[in-house]
């Protein structure tokens, strides 16, 4: 196994390179809207120059990065983040990468990886804490055939997966019959579950490329939704391996003909893919939310929820940042659409798992995100409406330790909730952004390329286009 975000020098990471008889470096970067590029290299162009040199490459061609009268920028390799690609026919060396203009060689500000490190720096120039631990929950589907286009004449999607229950008709040679019930996946068991040793495949990957793994298991939804558990870290390690994670989960899948997704509800009427964002404040090596208040909670703990809840509805528009971010959030399949907080209870929006009575395993799952979201934007705007709430003692009022889904009428009209859509969520991040602008950790200029682009790009596109339900509903109006 390489160890994954240890300090390592450029020389170190040459002599990794001879002794993996390395012959490509790949060099990768996330972009605002958090998807992977690449760019490959011969190994022989990696030497120690380059280190401090970079690769040049162009900018303009980034979703919601350069103009191209502005396009040259580097790609400068990080040495601690070397690993090597486990899917490669030529041994491949994979180095993260920060984004810096040639002229000015300042980093670039709108490198999602600059925003996790400037807001890991600005929780320490705060004095609260001097660092946070991030444990993500990232839920995906596994497909087994994936059709979809859309046209001015016309539009469709066909998903499909073996083991699910709309399958238990279909003429296999021989059909056994061991499809999973609709809503009854959690924790099944083979034969049911047949993804598996799939999953295994996946866990022993992460693992052989340095990230640690908790658990894996099926998920509620029947067709192949799933789950692997990674490990506790830093915001910018824990981003980093998140988008790793997603790397090697796709990966594994399409080496044995299946498709994954991290898509929030690509499955009408079942369960949809989330990212419980788990995170707890240190200082000093003492966990800051454990005490003696409610679920084991310290007053830092409950004012941290309490600036997450305050926040929500603007965070959401980057912790949930699709269109079909909204169609998961909708009551009833444990959807976290209550803006309140709770022990135990999985549907509040803020939990407080009550697994160990160890202080230091007190921590703050937020339930709202999912993993269509840039886990570096994402940790980092969590982070942020929790360094306000702390700063600004913001109470989060009186927990519910009640099904939130089952309320009566009167007291349910008192809960708070999500916003319905992306358009709302972008609404309320252009009134509600003065906490991510703090230590300029987000800055003006990113926030309102990231509103114009979702807008332009995402939700006007999904409003004028015909969706196939209209014709069934008003075709013969």
């Amino acid at each position: 196994m390489e160890r994954r975000n240890v300090t390592r020098t450029p020389q170190e990471v040459l002599a990794l390179c001879r002794e993996k008889d390395v012959r490509a470096v790949d060099l990768r970067f996330t972009d605002l809207m958090g998807k992977q590029h690449h760019l490959t290299v011969p190994a022989s162009q990696l030497n120690e120059h380059a280190f401090a040199d970079g690769f040049g490459f162009d900018g303009s061609s980034v979703r919601g990065w350069q103009s191209i009268d502005e396009s040259d920028m580097l790609l400068v390799p990080l040495p601690d983040s070397a690993w090597i690609d486990p899917f490669t026919s030529l041994s491949t060396l994979v180095l993260a990468c920060a984004i810096q203009d040639p002229i000015t060689r300042e980093d670039y500000a709108r490198d999602p990886r600059m925003i996790a490190k400037r807001a890991e720096n600005y929780l320490q120039s705060t004095g609260i804490a001097d660092s946070i631990r991030i444990g993500p929950e990232a839920e995906f589907f596994i497909f087994d055939d994936v059709q979809f286009d859309q046209r001015e004449n016309s539009g469709f999607y066909h998903i499909d997966s073996g083991e699910s229950w709309w399958n238990r008709g279909r003429g296999e040679s021989p059909n056994l019959g061991h499809k999973i019930r609709h809503g009854l996946g959690n924790m099944c068991s083979p034969p049911n579950d047949q993804t598996g040793d799939l999953r295994g495949e996946m866990m022993q990957t992460l693992i052989d490329c340095g990230i640690d793994v908790e658990c894996h298991h099926h998920e509620i939804g029947s067709a192949g939704q799933a789950e692997i558990d990674i490990g506790y870290g830093g915001l910018l390690e824990t981003a980093d391996n998140l988008m790793t994670y997603k790397y090697i989960v796709k990966n594994v899948a399409k080496r044995h003909g299946k498709s994954v997704t991290f898509m929030p509800k690509p499955v009408m009427g079942d369960s949809g893919n989330g990212l419980h964002v788990h995170f707890s404040l240190w200082k000093n090596e003492d966990p800051l939310f454990a005490g003696k208040g409610y679920a084991g909670l310290s007053d830092v703990g409950l004012y941290a929820i309490g600036g997450v809840l305050k926040h929500a509805p603007a965070l959401l528009a980057i912790t949930n940042p699709t269109t079909n971010s909204y169609k998961r959030l909708v009551p009833g399949f444990k959807a976290p659409v209550n803006l309140t907080y709770s022990q135990r209870n999985r549907s509040a929006a803020c939990r407080i798992p009550m697994v160990s009575p160890s202080p230091r395993a007190k921590r703050i799952e937020f339930r709202c995100p999912d993993p269509s979201c840039n886990p570096y934007l994402a940790f980092s705007a969590i982070l942020m409406a929790a360094i306000d709430g702390i700063q600004n003692k913001i109470h989060p009022g009186d927990p519910i330790d009640k099904d939130l889904y089952d309320l009566p009428p009167e007291m349910a009209d008192r809960v708070a909730q999500t916003p319905r859509s992306l358009e709302e969520a972008m609404q309320a991040l252009e009134q509600d952004c003065d906490f991510l602008l703090r230590g300029d950790v987000f800055t003006e200029d990113l926030l309102l390329s990231w509103i114009e682009y979702k807008r332009q790009h995402e939700i006007l596109p999904m409003q004028m286009r015909p969706h196939p339900y209209e014709f069934c509903l008003y075709y013969d109006s």
